[in-house]
């Protein structure tokens, strides 16, 4: 049996410009953090022959074209799997549609397990850039390389997604004090509302192939915030950060009329009215996590707690996708 993790992301600047329709012109640039929070994948050779897979929900079939789960049936043909004979289970801290990155977290732990299996070894990037091709490449999801690369990497870092598909990874280079402080004082709030990120993300593909003026013109603006972010946890102003998030924020709704909606404002309005410096929606918006950077916590988690607002609490992972069991 072989057990393999993939940690859940959030992104601390500069999200959106990981997609091909925007990086392949323009590059693109982005700091994303690794949390502790996880999507498991078991790998086992069962007693009989077929394909056994657990998931939200129960498949048994005999060939790989028959299997539903799309990323499980483009894994598997890639990998070259002639007489299948494997099960499949998966488990996550945290349900998909919440705006952690979970697809990305699910190919990269998948592939990493199927690999262990087959008794081969990948490096982080190589699984990374083999997860992004299942999903973008073989599924044609309109998605970003940013979730795949976190997932597989781990930690605080930075991304450059050049013009000719290649990323360059680099670690994030705060204090540990600012490290500490990110830790103690960026709060991740449960809205409640799960989405499919494919819809808002295929209108911002859809834009940004067809030039649209102020779809490019806000991306680059992101992008430069990406820029100011970095600068900004690395010279310790976390306060600064916790303000370019806002500014973040305000310019991420612009993006897409289904990124935020009324109820969510709402909450929004009531943490920056309650310790928080700022905050925007993780992921590419509609639902998910609320996450605030919080001058007074104590004061914003009373606020959310009263809104009827689940906090999941955090700290970062610094492995990456692992085995973590192999037997």
């Amino acid at each position: 049996m072989i057990i393999a993790r993939s940690p859940l992301r959030i992104t601390l600047g500069g999200g959106g410009t990981d997609l091909p329709s925007y990086y392949r012109e323009n590059e693109g640039f982005l700091v994303s953090a690794a949390i502790d929070k996880y999507v498991y994948v078991t790998v086992m050779r069962p007693f009989t022959e077929g394909i056994y897979l657990k998931y939200s929900q129960l498949e048994h079939v005999e060939q790989i074209s028959d299997v539903k789960h799309p990323i499980i049936r483009e894994s598997l043909q890639m990998m070259g799997f002639k007489t299948p004979q494997v099960e499949i289970t998966t488990l996550a801290d945290i349900p998909s549609g919440t705006g952690l990155g979970s697809s990305g977290s699910f190919t990269t732990a998948l592939l990493k397990a199927l690999y262990t299996h087959r008794k081969r070894h990948l490096h982080q990037e190589e699984l990374a850039e083999l997860a992004c091709h299942v999903e973008i490449d073989r599924l044609g999801e309109p998605i970003g390389k940013q979730d795949q690369y976190i997932a597989a990497v781990g930690g605080v870092t930075c991304f450059t997604f050049h013009k000719n598909d290649s990323v360059t990874a680099k670690p994030l280079g705060p204090s540990m004090s600012t490290m500490f402080d990110l830790e103690d004082n960026l709060l991740l709030f449960f809205t409640g509302f799960s989405r499919n990120a494919g819809g808002i993300l295929k209108d911002q593909q859809i834009k940004s192939q067809q030039n649209d003026v102020d779809m490019l013109k806000n991306l680059h603006y992101v992008k430069d915030l990406g820029y100011r972010s970095r600068d900004a946890l690395e010279s310790g102003s976390t306060v600064l950060f916790g303000e370019l998030m806002h500014e973040h924020w305000e310019h991420k709704k612009r993006r897409s009329g289904g990124m935020s909606n009324a109820k969510i404002d709402e909450w929004y309005d009531l943490g920056m009215k309650n310790g928080a410096v700022g905050g925007k929606l993780v992921g590419a918006g509609g639902g998910g996590f609320l996450m605030f950077m919080a001058h007074d916590r104590n004061k914003l988690r009373h606020a959310m707690a009263n809104a009827g607002l689940e906090e999941v609490r955090f700290r970062f992972d610094f492995e990456g996708t692992k085995v973590v069991l192999s037997s």
